[in-house]
């Protein structure tokens, strides 16, 4: 299939309003490209391996992207987009880009900048295709993320990894909602968990999560759904991570709630940081206590606990 990227370039404060339009618009997934985040990573590593330069000032705004399908009814989603951007007021407005996208070039243009990445004590998430010298102690995670969110480098995921690390107990039961190439699956199978449950409604993704599991030998104990968050999944958890966006996490806490053991855990993250207190007032008011907050780059990832 042929697909056409659609890049907006919008002010931080735009990022999450344009990740929900294309949400709302059914692209099957969002990428958010931040600059400053590309390069604070790339300076911690190898500046010349990764080959990161600073871009021109006009273009340090993040960009968000959406990939819709080449088909009849094209122009008219790109009319509502562009309709749906004019509605939202920004300054500067948000400026929007177009490509083509052969489904192969979208799965491997990206090769040439992702590293190895340590996370946390003990966890390090590596492409499958570069070699990496096993320290004793650490949990590797190779991955492949193809065409789906997760690779680790994004703040957002490094924050989930980094409180997976902590929060994951021996033989309980964790559900990854939205779980994109399932790296936070596979995670938490490594930190011990007994079973692990994937979610995601893009059957893309879920084929690029089975893969990795299957690549990370923790098919056993990682089963992969495509459905709809937490609607196709029976049965309680222990922990329930979510790396989706604020909007989403703020309908689906209620649901949440239902769906741990009493004391269990929720992760929460993909949230911008101008909506943490938005997303931490939904988690009270469905019956959570807020445990922990960290933030990385603008990002915030939320520690729930439900109360007893």
């Amino acid at each position: 299939m042929d697909w056409l990227e659609v890049a907006v370039q919008v002010p931080p404060e735009g990022v999450e309003l344009v990740a929900d339009i294309f949400q709302d618009m059914g692209t099957g997934g969002v990428v958010i490209e931040d600059p400053a985040v590309i390069l604070r990573y790339a300076a911690a590593a190898d500046p010349d391996e990764w080959g990161v330069e600073a871009p021109p000032p006009g273009e340090r705004r993040p960009v968000v992207k959406g990939y819709l399908p080449y088909g009849p009814e094209l122009a008219g989603r790109l009319e509502e987009l562009s309709a749906s951007l004019n509605n939202l007021e920004l300054t500067p407005a948000p400026e929007l880009r177009t490509c083509y996208v052969a489904e192969e070039d979208w799965a491997n243009c990206w090769k040439a900048y992702y590293k190895p990445v340590r996370v946390g004590q003990r966890l390090v998430v590596k492409p499958s295709w570069e070699d990496y010298p096993v320290v004793a102690g650490e949990l590797v995670i190779d991955m492949d993320p193809g065409m789906a969110f997760g690779c680790g480098a994004h703040p957002t995921t490094a924050l989930c990894l980094t409180l997976l690390e902590k929060y994951v107990q021996d033989g309980e039961t964790v559900y990854d909602v939205g779980t994109g190439s399932g790296i936070l699956a596979i995670a938490s199978a490594l930190l011990g968990s007994e079973r692990v449950v994937a979610v995601d409604h893009d059957p893309v993704a879920c084929r690029t999560a089975l893969a990795n599991i299957e690549r990370n030998g923790v098919a056993g104990r990682v089963k992969v759904i495509e459905g709809d968050l937490l609607s196709c999944i029976d049965g309680k958890a222990g922990l329930i991570v979510a790396n989706i966006i604020a909007g989403i996490i703020v309908g689906l806490a209620a649901e949440v709630s239902k769906s741990l053991v009493s004391g269990g855990i929720f992760i929460a993250s993909g949230i911008i940081s101008e909506r943490g207190p938005e997303v931490t007032a939904a988690l009270e008011s469905a019956g959570f206590s807020v445990v922990e907050r960290l933030e990385d780059g603008g990002w915030v990832a939320l520690v729930a606990k439900a109360v007893p």
